[in-house]
C-alpha cells in the first residue's frame, strides 16, 4: 500500500509515517499520527481517509464510513485520496462507492487517462457492463489506443452474455460488437492477438462458424500464437462443429505426422474417419481430397496409417512414444463396438496389452493407459493374462526373506501395475478372508522393503512404495465391508499411520485417514490431518465436505464453527478476488477468461457446499450461544434472518464435491455411477432444506417473541404479526411434507465405496424421532399463540390441548433418549473393538432437539407468564381465594419439572460414558492375531488414543452445552 511510484506532493513525506504504521498492522497509532496531522493541516483529505482506514481495521466500521464520506462529498481529485479510499471501500465490501468517486473525479479532471481507466476498472468491479462500454469509448476518444478500444467491445459482449433476453443479445448487443471489430479489421488496426481472440468469439457466439474459419485461415490467423499449434486447434473444432470430416480427418492427419504422440488427435482421426464412412464419402477423383492434404476413408488405409507410426517409432531409442501403440488399441474398441471384421488385421488386443506392458510397464502411467481398454480382454482369460504378466516382472528371492522382491524402483512398478490390474479385472474380489489377509501381510512386508528406494527422498516428497499401503488398506476395507466386523478399519487405521510418517506429504494417507476415522465416529484426528492437507483455493469446496459433514453430527462443535468459518471466508472472499482476475483479464487482453471467471464465481456463489455451510453455521451458532449469552431474538438480530426470505439458489445449485479425490483400482461395475452421484447430490439437496426451513422456523419463533405485548391489541394485524404465524404455520407444513415424502421412500443402504459420497445426515435425522419432536415443538408454538390471542376464557379447549402437548413433548423426548442415545460408546475384548458413531450422531441430534424444545418453552413461558400474574390480580380483586388455576399453568409448571429431570438424566448419562471411556484404558489394550498386520505396536496405541480422546472431547462438549442449557430452565418457571 505505501509503494507508490512517484513522490511529487510534499505532503507524502508527512503521509508516510501513517502509512506505515497502517502496512505494519498498528492501526491505533496511525489513528494517532493521523489526528495530529489534522491538527496542523486540517484540509489534508487524505490524511482523514488513513484514519478511517485505522478505523475500519479496528473494528469502528461506522465511525470510518462517515469520515469517508465527508472527503467523497468533497469529490477530491488527488491521486492520496483517490487511492486511500479505494483501499478503505474494498475493505467495507462497498464497491459501488469507488465508481462515483471516479465518476466525480472524471467530471472535474476530463482528459484525464488514469482517472478514466480507474472509472473502467471500477465498473468491473461491480459488472456494469453498459458503463464500462461507454467508459471504454470516452478513454479511446482521449487516448486513441487498440486496447482501450477492445476493452468497450469486450463489455458489448458481457453484456449480451449477461442479457436475460438472447433474442436482444444475438440481435443488438453481439453485431454491434462485431462491426466494431470489422471496422478496425478493414481501416488495418487490429495489433495484438488478443484482439482476433475477441473477433473469434464473437463470431462463434452469434454462430458465424463459416466466418470464423475464414479469419483463422486468413491473415488474421497468423496472429494466434501463444499457444502451440492454437490456430489449428481452433480450425479442428469448427471443422467438427461445421460437419466438415474430410478437413477435420486430414488435418489430424496432418498434425500426428508431426506430433504422432499428441492423443487428441488420434481421437479426431478415428471420430471423423468413422463419419466419413458412415457418410460413405469418396475422394473427388480430378481435385485435391480436402483443403487440408490427404483425407483417410477406409478402415484400412488407418490401419497402415497407424502401424506406419509405430514402424516410425521402432528405430528410436529410449524416448518412445505411447500415442501409436495406445491408438491400435484404440482402433479395435472402435471396430469391436461398430461389428466389423477388421480388428483382427491389428492383433490380438491381449497381445498388445501384453506388449504394451513390457514397453512401458516401468512408468506409473501405463496403468491409466490400458485401464480404458480392459473391456478388451476376455473375462476367462483374465487370470492367465495376470500369470503371464508377472511371468516378466523381473523378482528375486533373497536370502533375508522367501518372497520374491524387485531390486529396483522399475521393477517395483512393473509389479505395482500387476497388482493394479489385478484389482481392476476383480482378481481381489474373488479372493476369501483369510487369502486377502495374507495378500496384505505380504504387501506391506514389500512395503517395507521398497522404502530403501526412496532413503534419499525428501520430508516433502513421496516413497516411491506408498501404493502397497494403500492396495493392503483396500483389501481391509474390502474385508470389512463384507463381514461387518470393525476389526479390519482399526488395523487400516494402524497402516496408514505407520506410512504416514514415512511420507509425512502422502494426500492420499490423510484422505483414507480420515474418512475411516469418520467411519468410526473420531472427529478429532481429522483436524490436524484436513489442516496439513493445506487445502488451497476452490479446493475448499471440492474438498471441504470430507471435514464440515462430520464435525457437528460426531459432536465437535467448537471445531465445527471453526471448520464453517473458515470455508465461509473462502467463498465471501471469491466475490472479491474474482472482481480483481476480471480487472487483470482486461488489463492483459485476455479476453476469452472474462466469462469463464464470471462462470467460476457463479458457480462458487451457487455451491450446494456454500448453502450448506452457510445455514449450518448460523445454526450452531445458535445452538451454542442463543438463550446462553444473549437471548434468540438478539442472535436472529445479529445474523440478519428474516423467515420470509429463502435466499439459497434452489434451481441453480451446482454440486461441487470432489467424489473420485482418492485413488481407487477397483473393478468398473465396483466405481462410483453417475446414478450415485444424483442421488447423493438429491439427498443432500433435501437436507438442506431440512436445515434451511429448521433455522427459518426458529427465526420465525424469534420474531414471534419480539411482538408479545401486542398481542392482545386491537392492531395485531396492521403490526404484521398475524403474518407472522402465518409464516410460521407455511413453514412448519413444509417441513412436515418434506419428512413425510422421504419417510415414505425405501432408503437403500448405502455402501462405503472409497470414491463415493458420505451418507446424507438425514438418513439418521429420519430413523431417530427428532423430526417430530421438533415439528411438534413448533405446533406448540401455534396453540400457545392462539391462547394468548383469544385470552383464558374462550380457550379452554386450547388449554387442554397444551396441557396435553407438554406431557406429549417430554415423552417423545424421553422415547427419542432411551431408543438412541443409551448404550456404550466403545466396547472392547480382546479380539476385537466395536464403537457406535451412531450414538454420538443421534446424541448431537438430541440436543438440537432440547435447544429447540427450550426456545419454545421460553415462547410459552413468556406468554403464561403474564397471562397466570393478570388471573391472580382479578381475583385478588373480587377476594377469591379459593379458585382453580387453568390447567395450562399446572401443566406448564410440571412440564418444566419434567424437563429439568430429563436434562440431569442426560447429563449424568453422557457423564457416565465419559467414566466408562475413561476407565477403559483403551491405549493399554491390544488385539490378538494383528500385531504382524499392524506392524510396530505404536502406531495401534496412537490409533486408540486418537479415537479415545476424540470420544472424551465429543461427549464433554455435549455435556458443557446441556449443563449450560440446564441452568437456563430454571428461569421458565412461571
Amino acid at each position: 500500500m505505501a509503494a507508490r511510484s512517484h513522490v511529487q506532493d510534499p505532503n507524502d513525506r508527512r503521509l508516510r509515517p501513517i502509512y506505515d504504521y497502517l502496512d505494519n498492522g498498528n492501526n491505533k497509532m496511525a489513528i494517532q499520527q493521523a489526528d495530529k496531522l489534522l491538527k496542523k493541516h486540517k484540509d489534508l483529505h487524505c490524511a482523514k481517509v488513513l484514519k478511517a482506514i485505522g478505523l475500519q481495521r479496528t473494528g469502528k466500521q461506522e465511525e470510518a464510513f462517515t469520515l469517508a464520506q465527508e472527503v467523497a462529498a468533497l469529490e477530491p481529485t488527488d491521486d492520496n485520496s483517490l487511492q486511500a479510499l479505494t483501499i478503505l471501500y474494498r475493505e467495507m465490501h462497498r464497491p459501488e462507492l469507488v465508481t462515483k468517486l471516479y465518476e466525480a473525479a472524471v467530471r472535474k479532471v476530463p482528459n484525464s487517462e488514469e482517472y478514466h481507466s480507474h472509472l473502467f476498472m471500477a465498473y468491473a468491479r461491480v459488472g456494469e457492463y453498459k458503463k464500462m462500454q461507454q467508459a471504454g469509448m470516452a478513454l479511446y476518444k482521449i487516448v486513441p489506443k487498440n486496447p482501450y478500444y477492445f476493452w468497450s467491445v469486450m463489455s458489448l459482449v458481457m453484456q449480451s452474455i449477461s442479457a436475460q433476453d438472447e433474442k436482444l443479445s444475438k440481435t443488438m448487443f453481439l453485431p454491434l460488437a462485431q462491426r466494431m471489430v470489422e471496422k478496425m479489421v478493414k481501416e488495418d488496426k487490429i495489433e495484438a492477438e488478443a484482439e482476433v481472440q475477441l473477433y473469434l468469439m464473437i463470431l462463434e457466439r452469434l454462430g458465424k462458424d463459416l466466418e470464423g474459419l475464414e479469419v483463422i485461415r486468413g491473415k488474421l490467423g497468423e496472429k494466434l500464437t501463444s499457444e502451440l499449434q492454437s490456430r489449428e486447434m481452433k480450425c479442428m473444432v469448427l471443422y467438427k462443429k461445421l460437419i466438415k470430416w474430410p478437413e477435420c480427418n486430414a488435418l489430424s492427419r496432418k498434425l500426428l505426422l508431426n506430433n504422432p504422440d499428441d492423443w487428441q488427435f488420434y481421437l479426431s482421426y478415428f471420430d471423423s474417419l468413422f463419419h466419413l464412412i458412415d457418410a460413405a464419402w469418396t475422394p473427388p477423383t480430378d481435385a485435391e481430397h480436402s483443403l487440408e492434404g490427404p483425407v483417410t476413408c477406409h478402415i484400412l488405409e488407418a490401419i497402415n496409417f497407424v502401424e506406419e507410426r509405430i514402424l516410425n517409432e521402432e528405430p528410436k531409442g529410449s524416448r518412445r512414444l505411447r500415442g501409436p501403440y495406445l491408438a491400435k488399441l484404440e482402433l479395435i474398441k472402435r471396430l469391436r463396438a461398430r461389428g466389423t471384421n477388421d480388428e483382427y488385421r491389428l492383433g490380438i488386443p491381449e497381445e498388445l496389452m501384453f506388449q504394451y506392458f513390457e514397453r512401458f510397464g516401468d512408468k506409473p502411467c501405463c496403468y491409466s493407459d490400458l485401464r480404458i481398454f480392459v473391456d478388451l480382454l476376455s473375462p476367462e482369460r483374465h487370470t492367465q493374462f495376470i500369470n503371464k504378466l508377472m511371468e516378466v516382472v523381473p523378482l528375486s528371492v533373497s536370502s533375508e526373506s522367501d518372497l520374491a522382491l524387485p531390486g529396483d524402483i522399475k521393477a517395483m512398478q512393473r509389479h505395482m501395475f500387476v497388482i493394479q490390474f489385478a484389482r481392476l479385472l476383480g482378481l481381489h474380489e474373488a479372493l476369501d478372508r483369510e487369502q486377502k489377509l495374507i495378500l496384505v501381510e505380504e504387501l506391506m512386508l514389500r512395503y517395507k522393503h521398497a522404502l530403501e528406494f526412496g532413503k534419499s527422498c525428501l520430508k516433502t516428497e513421496l516413497q516411491f512404495s506408498d501404493n502397497y499401503c494403500l492396495f493392503a488398506v483396500h483389501l481391509l476395507l474390502d474385508i470389512w465391508r463384507q463381514s461387518g466386523e470393525e476389526g479390519p478399519l482399526w488395523q487400516s487405521l494402524a497402516l496408514l499411520e505407520e506410512t504416514l510418517s514415512n511420507s509425512p506429504s502422502s494426500a492420499q494417507f490423510k484422505l483414507l485417514l480420515i474418512r475411516i476415522y469418520c467411519l468410526l465416529g473420531a472427529f478429532e484426528p481429522v483436524v490436524d490431518l484436513y489442516t496439513s492437507l493445506d487445502a488451497k483455493h476452490v479446493q475448499h469446496d471440492t474438498i471441504g465436505y470430507l471435514l464440515t459433514r462430520y464435525a457437528e453430527p460426531l459432536g465437535h462443535l467448537a471445531a465445527a464453527s471453526q471448520a464453517c468459518n473458515f470455508t465461509l471466508r473462502f467463498f465471501h472472499s471469491n466475490q472479491k478476488d474474482t472482481s480483481e482476475y476480471i480487472i487483470q483479464a482486461y488489463k492483459y487482453g485476455a479476453f476469452e477468461k472474462i466469462p469463464e471467471f464470471i462462470a467460476f464465481r457463479n458457480r462458487l456463489n451457487n455451491s450446494l457446499h456454500f448453502a450448506q455451510v452457510r445455514i449450518e453455521r448460523m445454526l450452531l451458532d445458535l445452538f451454542l450461544e442463543a438463550n446462553v449469552t444473549q437471548s434468540l431474538e438478539e442472535s436472529i438480530k445479529a445474523m440478519g434472518l428474516c423467515p420470509d426470505e429463502d435466499d439459497i439458489p434452489w434451481d441453480n445449485l451446482r454440486d461441487n464435491r470432489d467424489l473420485t479425490v482418492l485413488f481407487s483400482w477397483d473393478p468398473k461395475d465396483s466405481e462410483l455411477t453417475e446414478g450415485q452421484r444424483e442421488t447423493s447430490m438429491k439427498e443432500e439437496r433435501t437436507w438442506l432444506q431440512i436445515r434451511s426451513l429448521t433455522l427459518r422456523l426458529v427465526c420465525a419463533l424469534a420474531t414471534i417473541s419480539h411482538t408479545v405485548e401486542l398481542k392482545n391489541s386491537n392492531r395485531t394485524t396492521e403490526n404484521g404479526v398475524a403474518s407472522k404465524i402465518d409464516t410460521l404455520r407455511y413453514l412448519i407444513q413444509q417441513l412436515e411434507c418434506i419428512v413425510q415424502t422421504e419417510k415414505k421412500k425405501d432408503k437403500q443402504v448405502v455402501q462405503f465405496l472409497v470414491q463415493g459420497s458420505p451418507p446424507a445426515r438425514m438418513i439418521t435425522y429420519l430413523e431417530s424421532t427428532s423430526c417430530w419432536c421438533q415439528i411438534n415443538a413448533f405446533h406448540l408454538v401455534i396453540d400457545v399463540y392462539e391462547l394468548d390471542a383469544s385470552g383464558l376464557e374462550e380457550t379452554l379447549d386450547v388449554q387442554n390441548r397444551i396441557a396435553n402437548d407438554f406431557k406429549a413433548l417430554l415423552g417423545q423426548l424421553q422415547e427419542l433418549f432411551n431408543s438412541k442415545c443409551k448404550g456404550s460408546l466403545l466396547e472392547a475384548n480382546k479380539t476385537n473393538y466395536t464403537t457406535r458413531p451412531e450414538l454420538l450422531e443421534n446424541l448431537v441430534f438430541l440436543v438440537e432437539t432440547v435447544c429447540i424444545i427450550l426456545w419454545v418453552s421460553y415462547y410459552c413461558g413468556n406468554v403464561l407468564r403474564p397471562l397466570k400474574s393478570s388471573l391472580q390480580k382479578k381475583k385478588k380483586k373480587k377476594k377469591e381465594i379459593n379458585f382453580a388455576m387453568p390447567i395450562v399453568f399446572s401443566g406448564f409448571q410440571d412440564y418444566v419439572a419434567g424437563l429439568q429431570n430429563f436434562l440431569s438424566e442426560v447429563v449424568y448419562h453422557i457423564k457416565e460414558l465419559e467414566s466408562a471411556l475413561t476407565a477403559l484404558k483403551f491405549e493399554e489394550l491390544t488385539m490378538d492375531g494383528h500385531s504382524a498386520i499392524e506392524g510396530e505396536q505404536k502406531f495401534s496405541r496412537v490409533v486408540r488414543g486418537k479415537i479415545q480422546s476424540s470420544y472424551l472431547r465429543s461427549l464433554q462438549e455435549m455435556g458443557e452445552l446441556l449443563r449450560k442449557r440446564l441452568d437456563t430452565v430454571k428461569s421458565l418457571k412461571i
